[in-house]
């Protein structure tokens, strides 16, 4: 199993890619004191919580600051400790902090018994704080990491989450697939390009 851990009060957090438009892994980092954690997300976990911290803030009072984009490149070299599973978001009021908990992704074909921390990739659940904080080291099978972040981060996690998933590779306008650097062959159209190409 790998590790898990704890950060309640990180003081700087984002979200980045490496990679080329169509080949890109997208990544969490946390850092709080001497210790950076990277993860590794799935592009659809990263649209869903951006657009959830968005949600979670518009309750919110706005924040002060929101940290520009040259304080959110990721740390090299990007680490992953593992990859996330399933996400979970939910807001502590008496530390003003967005809880991010995440659950290391299990083998395909593993059935958890924990069903408050399992999701689908990409799904992100919305549980109480007692359910998230009682979820960190708890499972047997798969590290958990528990991420306390201020609005200020959060609001710069969504926006920079809405960039990338935004900057992927343009979308055909037939059938929504990706279309790639070397051609697209539209299934709309059996194969023969989309019109004007």
């Amino acid at each position: 199993m790998s590790r898990s851990f704890e950060l309640p009060e990180v003081e700087w957090a984002t979200v980045g890619t490496v990679g080329e438009p169509g080949h890109r892994t997208f990544y969490l980092q946390a850092r709080q004191d001497d210790q950076l954690v990277t993860l590794k997300l799935e592009k659809q976990q990263v649209a869903a919580m951006s657009q959830f911290l968005a949600e979670i803030l518009s309750d919110l009072p706005s924040p002060e600051v929101i940290a520009d984009n040259d304080d959110q490149e990721l740390v090299e070299p990007v680490l992953a400790e593992w990859a996330v599973g399933a996400l979970q978001l939910a807001y502590d009021g008496s530390a003003d902090r967005i809880v991010i908990l995440a659950e290391e992704l299990g083998p395909p074909d593993e059935e958890s018994e924990d069903d408050d921390l399992q999701s689908p990739p990409g799904e992100i659940d919305e549980p109480d704080l007692e359910t998230i904080t009682a979820g960190v080291g708890t499972s047997d099978e798969h590290a958990v990491g528990r991420i306390g972040i201020t609005r200020s981060q959060a609001a710069g996690i969504a926006k920079r989450g809405w960039e990338l998933v935004g900057a992927g590779r343009p979308t055909c306008t037939l059938c929504g697939h990706p279309i790639d650097p070397e051609g697209h062959s539209c299934p709309r159209t059996n194969g023969h390009g989309s019109p004007g190409r």
